[in-house]
């Protein structure tokens, strides 16, 4: 990483990407960039919007653009839980940036999820929250450089974790 600190946060909808992403990026002084927002400004509607007047893969093509076309540059980037379909987003992820995977268990973003019922998740209507979560996790497995357990800590302490596994690689 040549000293800069740039980070790409993998996951599943509500493993914490955009909680955590702004803490490390705090404790790293340097940007925080959300990805769904970016994606929202672009097209001037929630996900779950475009998802409603679309469908999950237009999202994913609008998600791969905006990923493709943005600067990676000293910052800490909260990825939208499709990003890992795309193998040019991720093999770009991959050589310019740190990629951690932030693991939760499928019962922990089930809850969170539940928690904001209109969040926009890119799939099939079709597939159950178990059948996504069983055909993402060895993708966000594959990209990971770092892999860091989020059910049980504080977002607070999983930047921590984050910011102590950077220093060893």
């Amino acid at each position: 990483m040549s000293g800069q600190h740039i980070v790409s946060l993998i996951g599943f909808p509500g493993s914490g990407k955009s909680t955590v992403g702004v803490l490390l990026a705090k404790r790293l002084g340097c940007d925080f960039v959300d990805t769904d927002i970016l994606i929202q400004s672009r097209e001037h509607a929630t996900l779950a919007e475009i998802i409603a007047a679309h469908d999950h893969l237009y999202l994913r093509e609008v998600e791969q653009q905006v990923l493709l076309e943005m600067p990676l540059e000293h910052s800490v980037v909260s990825t939208g839980g499709s990003v890992v379909y795309s193998d040019a987003i991720m093999a770009r992820l991959a050589a310019h940036t740190t990629v951690v995977y932030l693991r939760a268990k499928l019962e922990t973003v089930d809850y969170r999820i539940s928690l904001a019922p209109d969040r926009g998740i890119a799939s099939s209507k079709n597939q159950t929250l178990a059948d996504i979560y069983r055909e993402r996790i060895p993708l966000y497995e594959r990209w990971a450089d770092i892999t860091v357990d989020v059910d049980v800590d504080a977002p607070e302490t999983i930047a921590g974790h984050i910011e102590a596994a950077m220093d060893t690689i």
